[in-house]
C-alpha cells in the first residue's frame, strides 16, 4: 500500500481538513467539482432522479443519505424519520430500488438497543421485495453492527436487510457464514478502511481473501453480490458462478456498468446523496490510488 493511499484515508476522517477547506474562499466549490461524479446530489429529490435514471438504464440502485459518527439520539431519531420518508418513496420506483444506511447515522456506538430498534423500524417500512443494506464500518464496529443486523433478522426481517462483509478482515469468514444463516443478503468488498491487527494487507493478500469468500457464499447457496471495481476479481467470480449481480459505486467505472449490462449481467449502483459529501470524496480518491 503506498504512502499517498494511507495518508489519504486518514484525511478522509478528518474533520478539521474539511473545515478548514470550507473556510478558504471557493475552497468548498472546487473540492465539488471533482467529488460530484460520485454524488448525486444534496437532496432526496436528486437521488431519486438519479436513482430513476439509472433503474430506466436497466441497473439497480441502492440509495444512501450521508452521515457517519452520530451521537445525539435526537439527531438519530430525525434520521429514522428521513429514512421513513425514503422508504416511502422507493414504493414508486422498480423493485431493483434498495436503500443503503450506516449504523453509525444511528448513532449505534452511542446506544445500540436503540439504534436496532430504528434499524428494524426502516426494514418494516420498506415495500416487499426491497432490502436496506447497512454499511462497513471500522473494525471496531463490527461486533456491535453484526449484532444489530442478527437481531433484527431474527425479528421476521432477514428477507429486508443486506450487510456488507469486508474481505480484508481476518474474521469475516466466520461473519459471512453468520449472516448467510440468518439469510441476509452479503455485499462483498474488499474493505474500505486501513486496519491494524486483524486484517489482512491490502494487495494480493485480500485479493485471495475476497476471492475465497466469494466462492464460500456462492457455495452455500447464500443470498449474495459481489461489490468490486477490480475486473480480475470480478470475472473470475463471474467465469466460476454465473451472472452474479455485480455493485458498484456511482461515478466510478461507469463504462464498466454498460458492458456488463450489454452481457446480461445484473448490476447494482450505490446511489449516495447530502451535505456530507467530503470525507466520502476523499475515501473515493485514495482507493484510487491503490484499486
Amino acid at each position: 500500500m503506498g504512502i499517498d493511499r494511507t495518508v489519504l484515508f486518514r484525511l478522509a476522517t478528518s474533520e478539521r481538513l474539511e473545515r478548514v477547506l470550507k473556510r478558504v474562499p471557493g475552497g468548498e466549490a472546487a473540492a465539488w467539482r471533482p467529488a460530484s461524479r460520485y454524488v448525486s446530489g444534496g437532496s432526496r429529490e436528486d437521488a431519486l432522479t438519479v436513482a430513476g435514471g439509472l433503474l430506466d438504464a436497466g441497473h439497480g440502485v441502492s440509495i444512501d443519505s450521508f452521515g457517519e459518527q452520530v451521537s445525539d439520539p435526537a439527531v438519530a431519531d430525525r434520521v429514522l424519520d428521513d429514512y421513513l420518508e425514503l422508504a416511502d418513496r422507493v414504493s414508486g420506483l422498480g423493485l431493483g430500488a434498495w436503500l443503503s444506511l450506516d449504523l453509525s447515522h444511528l448513532a449505534v456506538a452511542a446506544d445500540m438497543r436503540a439504534a436496532t430498534e430504528r434499524l428494524a423500524a426502516i426494514a418494516r417500512a420498506l415495500p416487499a421485495g426491497r432490502r436496506l443494506q447497512v454499511g462497513a464500518e471500522e473494525a471496531a464496529l463490527t461486533d456491535t453492527v453484526l449484532g444489530c443486523l442478527l437481531e433484527v433478522a431474527g425479528e421476521g426481517l432477514a428477507d429486508r436487510l443486506g450487510a456488507t462483509v469486508q474481505a480484508n478482515l481476518r474474521r469475516s469468514p466466520a461473519d459471512a457464514d453468520a449472516l448467510a444463516d440468518a439469510g441476509v443478503h452479503v455485499r462483498l468488498v474488499k474493505g474500505a478502511y486501513v486496519e491494524g491487527a486483524g486484517a489482512h494487507r491490502y494487495g494480493e493478500a485480500t485479493d485471495v481473501a475476497f476471492l475465497q469468500l466469494g466462492f464460500r457464499l456462492a457455495e452455500r447457496g447464500a443470498a449474495w453480490s459481489p461489490a468490486t471495481h477490480d475486473a480480475r476479481l470480478r470475472e473470475a467470480l463471474l467465469l466460476a458462478h454465473g451472472p452474479l449481480c455485480v455493485e458498484q459505486l456511482l461515478g466510478v467505472r461507469p463504462e464498466a456498468l454498460a458492458e456488463l449490462r450489454a452481457r446480461g449481467i445484473p448490476t447494482r449502483v450505490y446511489v449516495p446523496y447530502g451535505d456530507d459529501w467530503f470525507r466520502y470524496w476523499l475515501r473515493r480518491v485514495a482507493e484510487s490510488r491503490g484499486a
